[in-house]
């Protein structure tokens, strides 16, 4: 009972700061770039793809990533908050209703490619980064 409140914990931590940086992330993006288009979430789902690629290759190269505080904290609690596949499907769906299908279509094209490639880049790294120092 203690190890499943302790990693009830580290998720919830991982969660306020996911759900904290999501909003920052999103927010500067969108500032910068304009939100015609969702660029804020699109960042925030490419650089998540990323780091959760990034960690599952340290849990193939390492155990130690693989359960316990580092999963439950950064994985399941920041990256699941991080993330979001909600607001991603919300806009799209918004600039369908808005006749701006190029752009939905768009929305889906680059968010299915760019973060495919950012988990396959993240796995690559983090598998070849921990094994080369744990070899």
């Amino acid at each position: 009972m203690q190890d499943f409140l302790l990693g009830m914990i580290w998720v919830a931590l991982g969660s306020a700061l996911g759900g904290t940086a999501r909003y920052f992330v999103s927010g500067v993006v969108g500032r910068h770039i304009g939100e015609t288009f969702p660029w804020g979430t699109l960042t925030v789902n490419v650089t998540g793809a990323f780091t959760i690629g990034l960690f599952a290759g340290l849990a193939s190269a390492h155990s130690l990533f693989s359960s316990g505080a580092p999963l439950q904290f950064m994985v399941v609690g920041f990256l699941g908050s991080y993330t979001t596949v909600s607001s991603f499907s919300l806009q799209t769906l918004a600039l369908a209703r808005d006749g701006e299908f190029p752009r939905a279509i768009g929305n889906v094209a680059a968010s299915l490619a760019l973060c495919l490639t950012a988990v396959a880049l993240g796995y690559a790294i983090g598998s070849a980064v921990l094994g080369s120092v744990v070899s």
